[in-house]
């Protein structure tokens, strides 16, 4: 395991530590107090704790080399396991819906006390520091699964922020638990989205961004001046380990060997630079696709 990654398992274990003991203190807060919107507020830090879980598998997992049965690495593991969280979550906001929706039908009033306005104050501290940590840690890995916890962990602290404006509105207003909760209810089930639509994007494949673009192109043109016109880009992630295949083109009157000495210098410069191994495919000058 190198460095980054073990700074990104560093950052996922910090994260469920602080997670799982923020639950515990929120869990107790709102069944002392009765509170719904508290409760639900418990489970959305919990559901952080999963998503560090799942930083910390999968890095593990990503670190094992390709073997016979996986011959590009084992880093889809993690988005397995990140859409079973989605879902999982997504269960969970919807029966916060249903509680929150049956308070508000029966007019059930909550006390919320002075252990919850300390329990949400420390959750809203901590919860942002966490995410100024896994931002840092983001920055310097460059590990998307981290930047996700961070974000996470940001939700969560906002979250909580709105549990303590109602906590101070709750005196005045008989309905705001069960509002809240439910509107905690719809940040739980957008961070399950999100979990969700980023894993199964993943795993159907993507097409390169504008900076990947310009970065092969530049490296194109600083092996060979010849203008072979990258296109037909295609990547694979397999977690850390990404495959690409490409077009390029080259004259018509160029040797294979020559055309196959371009494209490997190419090939090994998106390895050393970028980590991404890379299939070439050459087609000549004046080819059309059909």
């Amino acid at each position: 395991m190198n460095d980054n990654n073990k700074l990104a398992e560093k950052e996922g274990w910090i994260s469920i530590s602080g997670n799982v003991s923020l639950f515990v203190l929120k869990m107790w807060a709102g069944l002392v107090s009765g509170s719904i919107a508290i409760i639900a507020d418990a489970w959305h830090t919990l559901s952080d704790s999963l998503t560090s879980i799942v930083v910390v598998v999968g890095i593990r997992i990503s670190s094992k080399p390709a073997d016979k049965e996986h011959p590009f690495g084992h880093g889809r593991a993690e988005l397995i396991a990140a859409m079973i969280i989605g879902v999982m979550l997504s269960v969970v906001a919807f029966n916060f819906v249903i509680e929150g929706v049956s308070r508000l039908r029966t007019r059930q009033e909550v006390n919320y006390g002075m252990l919850a306005i300390v329990a949400t104050v420390i959750s809203i501290i901590v919860k942002e520091l966490m995410a100024q940590y896994a931002f840092w840690i983001a920055r310097k890995t460059n590990a998307r699964s981290v930047k996700a916890d961070a974000w996470h962990h940001r939700s969560d602290a906002i979250s909580s922020i709105v549990i303590l404006a109602g906590i101070f509105l709750g005196r005045h207003i008989w309905w705001i638990d069960g509002a809240l909760g439910i509107v905690v209810a719809i940040l739980i089930f957008y961070a399950a989205f999100d979990i969700l639509r980023e894993a199964v994007d993943l795993m159907m494949g993507e097409i390169p961004d504008d900076d990947l673009i310009k970065y092969i192109e530049e490296a194109c043109h600083r092996e060979s001046l010849i203008g072979m016109h990258p296109h037909h880009i295609h990547v694979h992630r397999y977690g850390d380990h990404i495959e690409m295949t490409m077009h390029i083109k080259l004259p018509d009157n160029m040797t294979l060997q020559d055309a196959h000495e371009i494209a490997t210098r190419v090939e090994e410069r998106l390895l050393a630079e970028k980590g991404i191994v890379s299939t070439i495919h050459m087609e000549p000058e004046r080819f059309k696709h059909s």
